[in-house]
């Protein structure tokens, strides 16, 4: 029985992937999480008795390293960080401290026999580009944000302890990902969640930013084929739509779909942290799910009944 860590698994990424985890029998998972940012609520249910939930800091070496060491993993997702544009931008130091749980769970890794070190980039790393799309290896990484050097810092982590323990990992760097778990920090879950109160919605700027919107599945079917099919070790991967959508343009899908009644409200634009375009090349991950990916508007649709059907039972 594989045993697999997923460090802030009370998150909405890594939740999603320890619910699925643990519908295979054959594994055993652990999630930590500071709940920091993370909810209960996003855990495994309990029908399923082969998970176990710790509060705890993987930035704190005592907590993280009485876990590895207990259990001896065989795989560990290393989710865990400060996220959220205007927390990471507001915090910065608190975003700084991440890379203590970087090493941490390396360290240990390294130490405790684990397979592989599977890690959440972002595509914040790719700052602003200059080519599109972005590709994985030929696209510079110019982004000064304390949360993109983080994320940097963490791909160069592994890439050493790689090339000088031969630590496995595989590096995944998201683009935007939404889906019904998702907190209202968020752009999708921000704007569905105003659009079904019917109040104003606020558009940073002119609205013309460009970003590409994946469903959570398309993630989740992504990472876990890396996992159980030994897929891109040693290697980064990009996991995103690469449909490009305006922000303006996602308000008034969301609108649209909602038949909300919501105005547009202009703010002033962010003076930092809102890059004007995102789009990854994605080939190498549509190759792996040998499917479509989930549209836009059916994922919309999605997430707006899942949080319908939350009101009314709430």
């Amino acid at each position: 029985m594989p045993k697999i860590l997923v460090t802030g698994g009370a998150g909405f990424v890594a939740g999603s992937l320890a619910r699925r985890l643990v519908q295979d029998p054959n594994n055993y998972v652990v999630i930590i999480d500071n709940l920091l940012t993370g909810n209960r609520s996003r855990l495994p249910s309990r029908e399923y008795s082969n998970w176990k939930f710790i509060k705890g800091d993987v930035n704190n070496f005592k907590d993280i390293s009485s876990i590895m060491i207990s259990y001896s993993f065989d795989y560990v997702f290393h989710y865990a960080a400060v996220v959220g544009v205007q927390r990471t931008l507001e915090e910065p130091v608190m975003v700084l401290q991440d890379i203590d749980g970087i090493k941490n769970i390396l360290h240990l890794a390294k130490n405790t026999g684990v397979k592989r070190v599977l890690y959440a980039s972002s595509s914040e790393v790719y700052g602003e580009s200059v080519s599109f799309p972005q590709d994985e290896h030929n696209t510079p990484l110019n982004s000064r944000l304390p949360y993109a050097v983080v994320k940097n810092v963490g791909e160069a982590f592994c890439k050493s302890y790689q090339q000088e323990y031969g630590l496995d990992c595989t590096v995944f760097r998201f683009f935007n990902t939404y889906g019904p778990m998702q907190s209202s920090d968020f752009v999708v879950s921000r704007f569905i969640k105003k659009a079904l109160r019917n109040e104003d919605i606020s558009i940073y700027g002119d609205g013309l930013q460009s970003r590409t919107f994946c469903y959570i599945d398309d993630n989740i079917d992504t990472t876990l084929a890396c996992l159980y099919e030994e897929k891109y070790i040693n290697d980064v991967l990009n996991i995103g739509s690469a449909v490009e959508t305006s922000v303006l343009d996602l308000a008034q899908k969301i609108i649209k779909v909602t038949g909300s009644k919501s105005v547009l409200k202009h703010v002033p634009a962010l003076e930092e942290g809102d890059m004007k375009r995102r789009m990854p090349d994605n080939a190498r991950m549509k190759e792996i799910l040998q499917r479509p990916l989930v549209s836009l508007e059916e994922g919309l649709k999605r997430v707006v009944e899942a949080k319908t059907l939350q009101l009314k039972n709430s």
